[in-house]
């Protein structure tokens, strides 16, 4: 019986790490890549605070269907398409994909030009359709 009890024991030692893992890897995707918004944290940033969206898709995806008032940029180009812009540097900043990886892999490039809030949609476009909000063609 003692056996079986250590047994239970470890069965529940392991589901609570791997919980607690499972509960800490967004976290951690957030402290490396940098900050991530939800389909309605977008909304709100862009509805109260006035924050710029940029695309970093492809121009044919971008003419597919992009978030409302967000403007298209050469991935390849940033500093430069942005610098084009002339965006405020005290508005917030969220950056556009097709699922959240490439803008997360720029955000710290775009903080070097003296944005003081820069995120990425998280699930990138894909996350929005399924949010079920709208695009603008």
């Amino acid at each position: 019986m003692n056996f079986l009890t250590q047994i239970d024991n470890l069965a529940l030692i392991a589901l609570l790490a791997v919980s607690g893992t499972a509960l800490f890897l967004p976290t951690l995707s957030t402290l490396i890549g940098g900050k991530g918004l939800s389909p309605t944290e977008a909304t709100i940033l862009i509805n109260r605070r006035k924050a710029a969206v940029l695309d970093l898709r492809e121009a044919e995806a971008y003419k597919s269907g992009h978030l409302p008032g967000a403007k298209h940029i050469d991935a390849a180009g940033l500093t430069a398409a942005i610098e084009k812009l002339k965006l405020d540097r005290n508005n917030p900043l969220i950056l556009v994909c097709d699922t959240g990886t490439q803008s997360r892999k720029v955000i710290a490039e775009v903080k070097k030009l003296g944005f003081a809030e820069v995120a990425a949609l998280d699930g990138g476009v894909q996350a929005w359709k399924a949010a079920a909000l709208p695009l603008v063609k």
